[in-house]
């Protein structure tokens, strides 16, 4: 699988020499939560059934494998998405592997609180997720975080697993959704398959992502670029904390001239929050607004990524690519 950059390959090999040991966790952007991303603003209060994990990040077994995939995500408190988007990926994955024991932990601990308190909920952080799978005696740890790309989250992310380098046999992480160019060519056919019925000529289909200051943020653009290069010139990538902007969307929609429509859907693994609220809300600075105040008639479709099967065997491949590398 071909790297982004140089530098990313090199990163990537120094943190697999860092985490091998013994042998052998909306949010504002500099945490960047990225793919499953929501503010912690947002209300449902009816408890999701999900079939797997356990919603305490452990699996419902008599004996714990000494091999476990932890899949690490922001978290959402839509209940309704997360069953259908995070959960979605680790039934994936669990599918893809009996062989291993799938758990669950939340990098967000305000969600993670949130959680507790309505709906009596508990699910780890990070930090809890390793100490439990240390004191579970998982020797074997696959980290697959459900982020968009290897930004500031997932950066954290990194640096608290070399903390537990020394309590397993190995540790080995997955790559986020959007790595190498066949992950984006993989998401782009997600995407615009999930959405062909739309792309009539005078309808642009918007994707909101979420952005980050940090250097990862270029994925959006790179995302554009390949959508366009690949004859898809009637879909537009935004974001809502960094660029492009929900004003460079709207100034290249202008530019086309001929749209009557905008379909609008995020560009993160959960429909949450910004989805909900930024992307599909009635006040005014939403993206729906603005854009119905410029003229278009717009359609909201509340879908996660996470939803979307090929996305799901995205993530799947990312795992075994990161179980293959450093646990054989």
């Amino acid at each position: 699988m071909k790297r982004k950059t140089a530098a990313l390959a090199a990163a990537l090999t120094a943190m697999a020499l860092c985490l091998t040991g013994c042998g052998g966790g909306d949010a504002p952007a500099s945490s960047e939560p990225q793919a499953d991303t929501e503010a912690p603003a947002e209300e449902q209060t009816q408890p999701e059934e999900e079939p797997a994990p356990a919603e305490d990040g452990t699996e419902d077994t008599a004996q714990v494998s000494d091999t476990a995939v932890l899949v690490v995500s922001f978290g959402t408190s839509y209940n309704d998405s997360r069953d259908i988007t995070i959960g979605a990926v680790e039934q994936a994955i669990a599918d893809a592997h009996p062989e291993y024991e799938v758990r669950r932990a939340f990098t967000a601990q305000i969600i993670i609180d949130k959680l507790k308190e309505r709906d009596g909920l508990e699910i780890d952080n990070v930090t809890e997720a390793l100490d439990r799978a240390v004191a579970d005696g998982v020797q074997n740890l696959i980290v697959q975080p459900t982020h968009l790309m290897d930004g500031l989250e997932y950066m954290d992310l990194i640096g608290e697993l070399k903390e537990y380098k020394e309590d397993f046999a190995s540790i080995s992480v997955g790559d986020p959704l959007l790595t190498s160019d066949e992950d984006f060519e993989g998401v782009i056919k997600a995407i615009t398959d999930a959405t062909k019925e739309y792309d009539d000529g005078e309808t642009a289909i918007v994707f909101m992502g979420h952005g980050t200051e940090a250097e990862s943020n270029q994925v959006y653009a790179a995302m554009q670029d390949k959508l366009t290069a690949d004859g898809f010139e009637n879909y537009y990538i935004g974001t809502v904390e960094a660029e492009p902007s929900l004003d460079t969307v709207v100034a290249a929609l202008k530019e086309n001239g001929t749209y009557k429509k905008v379909v609008l859907e995020p560009l993160m693994v959960v429909a949450g929050d910004h989805a909900n609220n930024d992307m599909a809300g009635d006040e005014e600075d939403s993206w729906k607004t603005a854009l119905e105040a410029e003229g278009y008639e717009v359609e909201c479709l509340l879908r996660g990524l996470g939803e979307l099967e090929d996305i799901q065997k995205i993530y799947v491949e990312h795992m075994e690519q990161a179980s293959a590398d450093k646990l054989n």
